[in-house]
C-alpha cells in the first residue's frame, strides 16, 4: 500500500510540475506581479498537497520589502514559503538550473543565483539582493549554505546579511520543521548527503501524515548593525524556537 501511494503521489506531482511550467511559459509573460505572485501561491500548496503534506502557518509575514531567513531542511522548504509568502525571491545554488523541470519553476519565481564555487560571487548576489531590497522586494536566503537533519542548526554564513543591512530592511526569521504522526522531526523530509532529487521525492510521497510547520518569528531591525551578530542573532532564535516546539512534541 504504501509504494501504491508514493507511486499515486508521485504521477500526480509530475503533472503538477508539468501544469507549472505551462503556467510559467504561456502565462506568466502576461500577467501583472500580483497575478503572478497568486499563482506561486497556489501551485506551491497544490504541490505540498499532491505529495501528502500538510502545511501549518503560524505568524505573519510584515508587508514590504524584508529578508526571509530561514533554517533549511529540504528543497521542498521553498515551496512551504512560497505557499504563504509568493512574493519571495530565493538565493539558491546555481546548481538548481540543472535540475528538470524545476528550474523553469524557480527561474519564473525570481531566484537568485550563487554559484558557490566561486569566492566572488557572493559579493554579486549581495548586489542584486540589496537592489531587490531597496525596490520594496521580499529577498529570502538559507543562511546554513546547506541542508540540516531539521533538529540543529549548522553555522550562519553572514555574507548574504550584509544586502538587508546595506539597504536597513528588516530580517524576517522563519522556522521550518517537518513532523509526522509519529516524529517531532520527520526522517522523511531528509534531504542530506548524497540524496537525490529523485529518492527525496519518493521518500516524501509514500510518507504518511507528513506537515510541515512553516513558524514566522517577529521582524529584526537591521539598521547599522554587525553583520556576524546579527547572523548569530537570527540563528540562536530560530534555534531556540525550534528546540522548543520539538520540545512540545516528543516522538
Amino acid at each position: 500500500m504504501t509504494a501504491l501511494r508514493g507511486a499515486w503521489r508521485l504521477a500526480r506531482a509530475v503533472v503538477h510540475g508539468l501544469h507549472g511550467v505551462a503556467i510559467v511559459l504561456w502565462r506568466f509573460p502576461a500577467l501583472p506581479a500580483a497575478a503572478r505572485h497568486a499563482r506561486i501561491a497556489w501551485w506551491a500548496a497544490k504541490m505540498l498537497r499532491v505529495l501528502g503534506v500538510r502545511h501549518e502557518l503560524r505568524g505573519t509575514f510584515r508587508p514590504g520589502a524584508k529578508l526571509i531567513v530561514a533554517n533549511h531542511v529540504s528543497w521542498l522548504d521553498i515551496m512551504a514559503i512560497h505557499a504563504a509568502c509568493p512574493q519571495a525571491r530565493f538565493v539558491s545554488k546555481a546548481d538548481v538550473r540543472h535540475w528538470p523541470l524545476v528550474n523553469r519553476l524557480v527561474d519564473a519565481a525570481g531566484t537568485l543565483y550563487l554559484e558557490r564555487e566561486k569566492r566572488r560571487d557572493a559579493l554579486r548576489v549581495v548586489h542584486h539582493m540589496a537592489e531587490a531590497l531597496a525596490a520594496g522586494q521580499t529577498v529570502a536566503v538559507f543562511p546554513e549554505g546547506t541542508t540540516g537533519d531539521g533538529r540543529a542548526l549548522l553555522p550562519f554564513h553572514a555574507n548574504l546579511l550584509q544586502a538587508a543591512i546595506a539597504t536597513a530592511t528588516p530580517l524576517q526569521p522563519v522556522v521550518i520543521r517537518y513532523a509526522d504522526a509519529g516524529h517531532a522531526v520527520s526522517p522523511a523530509a531528509e534531504f542530506l548527503g548524497d540524496t537525490t532529487l529523485a529518492r527525496s521525492l519518493w521518500r516524501l510521497a509514500c510518507g504518511r501524515g507528513l506537515v510541515v510547520h512553516v513558524t514566522v518569528l517577529p521582524p529584526l531591525g537591521s539598521a547599522h548593525a554587525d553583520r556576524r551578530a546579527l547572523a548569530e542573532h537570527v540563528r540562536q532564535s530560530i534555534a531556540e524556537r525550534l528546540a522548543a516546539d520539538i520540545a512540545a512534541h516528543p516522538t
